[in-house]
C-alpha cells in the first residue's frame, strides 16, 4: 500500500471567532490524485494555505514527505508545484522572462519541458505578462506550476479560466504526472473534474471533512436527472420497482426520474418501448452535498 505523503491531524482554523478548518484528520497517498470537493467558500483554500504554511494553523500537526509543514517549510515548498486559486503576477515581465525567473530560483528546471508545457498549453511565452488574458495567466500558472516537476502538486480549482480543450490538455499532463510518480492534490467544486482524473475524493463543508471516497465508489452514489421520450405511453409503474430510481413522473409520454448510480436497470426498463430521446443531466456537487448531508446552505469560511 502507498505511504501517506499528506497527514493531517486535528487540524483547525479559525479568523478570529469564525472557524475556516475544523479538526480536519486528512491523509493523501503517495502517487495519486486527490479531489479536495467542496462548495464555494467551504475550507477549501483555507486547508491548502495552512498545508503550505502561507498561514498557521489555531491547532493541530500537518507532515508533508514525513516532514514537519512548518519547521521544514522551505524544504518541503522545494518539493511542490503550487497553482493558487487567485494568481498575482509579476506585470512588467514578458511570460518567457517571468519563468526564466522561477527556473533560477527553483534550480533544476529543463527548459524543454517548459517549452513543451508552453505547447501543450498553446500559451506564447513572447508576451508581456499585463497583456494576458485571464485564461493565459492561467496557463502560465499552470506552466511554473509543472516546469519543475515537483514531487507534489497542489492545485487550487486548477481549470478556471481554460478552455474545453485545454481542460482536455490539462487533465493528460495530471494523467503524466502520475505516471512519473507525483502525487496531485487537487482543489475543485467541480464533480465531473474530479471523476475524470481522481482516484479518491475527500468532500469538505463548513470546515469539516464529512468523507472521504474512492472514486468508483463516489460514482455509485452520483444522482442523475433522466428524461425519456417514448413514442407510446408508459406508466410510472413500468419503472417503480427498480433499484436506485426515485422521483418518478410521467407526462406526455415523457418520463422524467432521478436515478442514483448505475443507468442500467433504466436503460433496460425503457427498451421494453420505443424510445425516441434520452436526456441525462449529470449531476453536480451541490446535489451530491444535499443527497447526502441536507440542505442547509453552506457558510464557511
Amino acid at each position: 500500500m502507498a505511504k501517506e505523503l499528506i497527514v493531517t491531524e486535528g487540524l483547525t482554523k479559525n479568523y478570529g471567532k469564525t472557524p475556516g478548518i475544523i479538526d480536519l484528520d486528512l491523509e493523501v497517498r503517495q502517487g495519486e490524485i486527490f479531489g479536495f470537493l467542496g462548495p464555494n467558500g467551504a475550507g477549501k483554500t483555507t486547508t491548502i494555505r495552512t498545508l503550505l504554511d502561507f498561514i498557521r494553523p489555531t491547532k493541530g500537526k500537518i507532515t508533508i514527505f514525513g516532514q514537519d509543514s512548518h519547521k521544514e517549510s522551505v524544504a518541503i515548498k522545494s518539493r511542490i508545484g503550487y497553482l493558487p486559486g487567485e494568481l498575482e503576477l509579476y506585470k512588467k515581465l514578458r511570460g518567457s522572462e517571468l519563468l526564466h525567473y522561477f527556473s533560477n530560483l527553483r534550480g533544476r528546471v529543463d527548459w524543454k519541458y517548459v517549452e513543451k508545457l508552453a505547447a501543450v498549453l498553446e500559451f506564447d511565452m513572447s508576451k508581456p505578462v499585463k497583456t494576458l488574458s485571464s485564461g493565459n495567466k492561467h496557463k502560465l500558472g499552470l506552466i511554473q506550476a509543472f516546469m519543475h516537476k515537483p514531487d507534489l502538486l497542489i492545485l487550487d480549482e486548477p481549470t478556471i479560466g481554460l478552455d474545453p480543450l485545454m481542460q482536455q490538455e490539462f487533465y493528460r499532463l495530471l494523467l503524466e504526472a502520475k505516471a512519473e510518480g507525483q502525487t496531485v492534490f487537487i482543489s475543485s467544486h467541480i464533480l465531473p473534474e474530479v471523476e475524470r482524473v481522481c482516484d479518491r475524493v475527500g468532500f469538505i463543508r463548513h470546515g469539516q471533512l464529512v468523507d472521504v471516497f474512492e472514486i468508483s465508489e463516489l460514482k455509485k452514489r452520483a444522482l442523475r436527472q433522466i428524461e425519456i421520450d417514448f413514442a407510446e405511453p408508459v406508466s410510472k409503474d413500468d419503472f417503480a420497482n427498480l433499484s436506485g430510481i426515485k422521483d418518478i413522473s410521467v407526462a406526455h409520454n415523457i418520463l422524467s426520474c432521478t436515478v442514483s448510480g448505475s443507468l442500467d436497470a433504466v436503460i433496460k426498463a425503457a427498451a421494453h418501448f420505443t424510445v425516441n430521446n434520452i436526456i441525462s443531466r449529470e449531476p453536480n456537487l451541490e446535489d451530491i452535498f444535499l443527497s447526502y448531508y441536507g440542505d442547509d446552505n453552506d457558510d464557511a469560511s
